[in-house]
């Protein structure tokens, strides 16, 4: 088990052009280009475990895939392959909840399967509307844990009402219709990250969106092929627009990152806490691209009641900004944080109590109590989020963070971007 110790630091003022490739759009990338026939190339792709498990399952899956001169190149193959082996999805939810989605319509047997805490993570949510369109799926705790069987079978078109907002459910039912004979709907209570379409509109599928519904066609022809330039993650980038906004007298430019609405609201969060932020958009292909500036100001406590669905990922971030903030801040309406790569409420409340803040826990969410936080060692719990935001706690009061090895599921060079801010061993 590997352990992180991150000494305090002083003010810094840093630009970063090297935050990983966006994780979403990364595995999206993999898994749209099977649903072409021609050759997709993908640069800047984040070449961290999970998404390179993706990619190795396209491969299984009967893809050619080359790298040449920081290129991916993809070949789909004519026919999907039916594989001998179980497709690994490592870490990744989304890559096992697509999967899901996609190889429900395809001719053949398929396992999906990951660690420990992915294989402990529910499927049904993905796993029960498919089988109510024809989809044969079964798993651990009838069909609620991985690994997952699939026998690829002809779906039927569907009109689904999804009780929680959830780009990975929104995504899998879109990508089981796009092998289905007429128009299904999917509907969400609010939107979630919306890549998917995005994406697979730019490549030519019949998809409208309309209040929170949208409504798909099966193409007549296979997809265009994607030629992209995967741009660097915010999500991954929050964790340093963190360390300016709790440390006086800092700053730091992120560059050439997603600025999709439905993942810069972390950034807009700070903003309300005080944050001096200021958003530049460079272009706006498949999707808006540019840097954020971040600038330290004295944060103030916020409510955080609203998109959360935009929020999942950076909301262990945003709670080390709580802790620095005058006030009680308050978490509502996030009880999907406990169906991530760690129990994301429990986790965050137990580690901040060790380093003495005052919390309080309910069912759907969190307050934390502003104050002055304490060097403490805690435990990552495998959840690669976790494990990044407490160490960039440490940059106020020094940390030890345990089983930090998690971070490489989604940004390999963590620490030599860290490193160029405080002392790190």
């Amino acid at each position: 088990m590997k352990t992180l110790r991150i000494e305090k630091t002083k003010k810094f003022n840093v630009e970063i052009d090297d935050i990983a490739s966006d994780k979403s759009i990364s595995h999206r990338c993999a898994i749209f280009s099977l649903l072409s026939d021609k050759i997709s190339k993908i640069r800047n792709y984040l070449e961290a475990e999970d998404t390179l498990n993706t990619l190795k399952i396209t491969e299984l899956l009967g893809a050619k895939v080359e790298k040449k001169d920081g290129t991916i190149f993809i070949t789909p193959p004519l026919k999907i392959n039916e594989p001998k082996e179980v497709l690994d999805c490592g870490n990744s939810g989304t890559a096992m909840r697509l999967f899901m989605g996609f190889l429900a319509g395809v001719e053949g047997f398929f396992v999906l399967s990951g660690d420990k805490y992915l294989n402990s993570r529910p499927m049904k949510r993905v796993g029960e509307p498919l089988k109510k369109i024809g989809a044969k799926i079964d798993g651990v705790k009838n069909g609620n844990f991985a690994p997952i069987s699939i026998r690829g079978e002809k779906l039927r078109t569907f009109d689904y009402e999804s009780k929680i907002s959830s780009a990975q459910v929104k995504s899998a039912l879109i990508l089981a219709a796009l092998n289905v004979d007429g128009d299904s709907f999917f509907y969400e209570p609010e939107l979630s990250r919306d890549h998917s379409e995005n994406m697979l509109k730019t490549m030519g599928a019949d998809i409208s969106v309309e209040n929170n519904k949208i409504k798909i066609k099966k193409s007549k022809n296979a997809l265009k092929p994607l030629d992209i330039y995967v741009p660097n993650d915010p999500s991954s980038a929050f964790f340093f627009a963190v360390a300016a906004a709790i440390t006086p007298n800092s700053k730091v430019i992120l560059k050439n990152l997603l600025l999709n609405k439905t993942r810069v609201e972390a950034y807009k969060i700070l903003a309300k806490m005080g944050t001096k932020i200021e958003f530049i958009e460079h272009s706006n292909a498949y999707e808006s691209v540019g840097d954020i500036v971040v600038e330290y100001a004295p944060l103030k406590a916020v409510e955080v009641t609203e998109n959360i669905s935009w929020l999942i990922d950076e909301l262990p971030a945003l709670s080390i900004a709580f802790a620095n903030a005058n006030g009680v801040s308050r978490v509502r309406g996030a009880k999907e944080l406990r169906v991530k790569e760690s129990d994301r409420i429990s986790t965050v409340v137990e580690n901040l109590k060790l380093c003495g803040i005052k919390t309080h826990e309910v069912e759907d969410g969190y307050d934390v109590v502003g104050s002055d936080m304490k060097e403490a060692i805690i435990d990552s719990f495998g959840d690669h989020r976790i494990a990044m935001s407490f160490a960039i706690a440490g940059l106020k009061c020094g940390m030890q963070v345990n089983d930090f090895e998690c971070i490489n599921t989604s940004f390999p060079n963590f620490i030599n971007i860290l490193k160029r801010i405080t002392k790190v061993e």
